[in-house]
C-alpha cells in the first residue's frame, strides 16, 4: 500500500526532522496461508531504503486487521521511522477511540517493524536497543503433542524430546459443562499420565485449559492433575474474569499463566495486583508489540511474576518476541507451535539465527536479523480459514 499526504491527516514533521532510520514512505501486507490459520505479515519502508518487519496475524480475524492497518498507516506516513515511542502512543491515542484485537494487532505489528529498521539504521540487533542480552539463548517449548487417545499423545511428546524439547505444553481439555463429575476430566488426567510416562520426570509438562472450564472445574481439574508435576497451567478460565483467576490461583499448587488475549499493559494491571498469576504471556502480535510486551515484562519482574510470550503463530513474531526475551530478566520460555502448521511456515523469512533442539540462538545481526521471502508469501496466499466451533453434548456451544 503506497502511502502519500492526504487532506485531514495529522501535520506531518517538516524532512529536517528526522533520523537515520527515515520517514515511512510504504506499508505492505502479505497473507500467507500456513495450516489451521493464515499468517499476516508487515513490512514498513522508509525513504532511506531500510525495511522492518512485523506479524499481524489474528487468527480468524484477517480482514479487520488489514483495514486497522491501512488506518493506522495514514497516521504514520511521512513521519520519522526512528520515533518509535511517540509513533505508539499516536497509533493508539489519536484517534479517540482507543484498543481492540484488530486494532492493536496492526499497532503491534508496525511497532515491532519499526524496532526493526531502528536496528537496522543504527546497525545493532534488537535486543542491544532493549538493554543487551541477558542470556545466551532463548529456550523454547513445543506448543506440540497432538492426538485423539492417551497413546497418540504420548506418542506425539515423545517425538518432540527425540527433536530436542526438553519442554512442553499440551491441550487435552475437552468441552465441560460449568458444573460437573471427575468422569467428565477423565480424558485430561488420563492424557497426562501418558504423556509423563512417555517423556520421563525431568521434561517440564504445561497445560493449557484454553478457557474451555469453568472456574469451578479449573479447580477440581487442577487437582487431579496436580500428581503429574505440571509446570503451569494456562488459560484456567476465561481471561476476562480475573476475579476467578485469582481464586483458581488459591486453590491450587500449580503455578497460573495468562495474558494471550490481554491488550497493553492496562490489560494484566489487575492480574498482577491481585497476584493471580505466576506467569504473564504476552503476545507480542496483540499486546502492543515489543514496547508494549518489554513493558509488561518488566511489569510483572516487579512482583517476580514469569514472562513466558504466548507465540504459536508466524516466525517474525517468533524473532520479534526472541529479541525481547533476550533483554528481559525474568523470561522464563518461548513457544513454538510444533503441529497444525505447513512446511513452509519457517521458509518465510530468512535469518541467520539458529533454532534446533528447544532452544534459537541469536547473532549480532542488525535489527532481527531476518528479511522477507516475498516468493514464499506470494506462492501461499491466504484462503479463507473455518473458525473452530465446539459443543457440549446438548449441542450448545462450547469455547474453543
Amino acid at each position: 500500500m503506497k502511502v502519500t499526504a492526504a487532506e485531514g491527516r495529522l501535520p506531518v514533521p517538516s524532512p529536517q526532522a528526522r533520523t537515520s532510520s527515515g520517514l515511512v514512505s510504504d506499508v505492505r501486507i502479505f497473507g500467507v496461508e500456513c495450516g489451521i490459520r493464515n499468517l499476516t505479515m508487515v513490512r514498513v519502508e522508509t525513504d532511506e531504503g531500510i525495511t522492518g518487519l512485523g506479524e499481524a496475524t489474528l487468527e480468524w480475524h484477517d480482514e479487520p486487521v488489514a483495514a486497522s492497518i491501512r488506518a493506522l498507516t495514514h497516521v504514520i506516513a511521512g513521519r520519522d521511522a526512528g520515533r518509535i515511542e511517540y509513533l505508539w502512543q499516536l497509533m493508539l491515542r489519536s484517534g479517540f477511540w482507543r484498543g481492540g484485537p484488530a486494532h492493536l494487532t496492526a499497532l503491534s505489528a508496525i511497532d515491532q517493524a519499526l524496532w526493526d529498521i531502528k536496528g537496522k539504521a543504527t546497525g545493532q540487533p534488537v535486543y542491544d536497543l532493549l538493554g543487551g542480552r541477558c542470556r545466551d539463548v532463548v529456550p523454547l517449548y513445543a506448543n506440540g503433542p497432538r492426538g485423539s487417545t492417551p497413546d497418540d499423545y504420548a506418542a506425539s511428546a515423545a517425538a518432540l524430546v527425540e527433536l530436542g524439547y526438553r519442554a512442553m505444553k499440551v491441550c487435552p481439555v475437552e468441552p465441560t459443562a460449568d458444573v460437573d463429575g471427575n468422569q467428565a476430566l477423565a480424558h485430561v488426567v488420563d492424557v497426562m499420565r501418558a504423556i509423563r510416562g512417555a517423556v520421563g520426570p525431568l521434561v517440564r509438562l504445561a497445560i493449557d485449559f484454553h478457557g474451555r472450564l469453568s472456574p469451578a472445574m479449573a479447580i477440581r481439574c487442577s487437582a487431579l492433575i496436580e500428581p503429574f508435576d505440571i509446570w503451569f497451567i494456562e488459560e484456567p478460565a476465561l481471561p476476562d474474569n480475573i476475579d476467578a483467576l485469582s481464586a483458581i490461583s488459591r486453590a491450587t499448587t500449580v503455578p497460573l499463566a495468562s495474558g494471550e488475549r490481554w491488550l497493553t499493559r492496562s490489560g494484566f494491571r489487575r492480574a498482577l495486583e491481585l497476584r493471580a498469576l505466576a506467569v504473564v504471556q504476552p503476545d507480542v502480535a496483540h499486546c502492543g508489540g515489543v514496547s508494549e510486551q518489554r513493558r509488561i515484562a518488566a511489569m510483572a519482574e516487579v512482583d517476580q511474576v514469569s514472562f513466558a510470550p504466548h507465540n504459536p503463530l508466524g516466525p517474525v513474531g517468533t524473532m520479534a518476541t526472541a529479541h525481547v526475551a533476550m533483554a528481559a530478566p525474568n523470561f522464563l520460555t518461548l513457544e513454538r507451535a510444533e503441529g497444525d502448521v505447513s512446511p513452509w511456515r519457517d521458509e518465510i523469512i530468512t535469518t541467520p539465527a539458529s533454532l534446533g533442539g528447544g532452544i534459537l540462538t541469536l547473532t549480532d545481526a542488525p535489527g532481527f536479523g531476518i528479511e522477507l521471502n516475498t516468493d514464499v508469501c506470494l506462492a501461499h496466499p491466504a484462503r479463507p480459514v473455518p473458525r473452530p466451533a465446539l459443543s457440549l453434548p446438548d449441542g450448545s456451544f462450547s469455547e474453543w
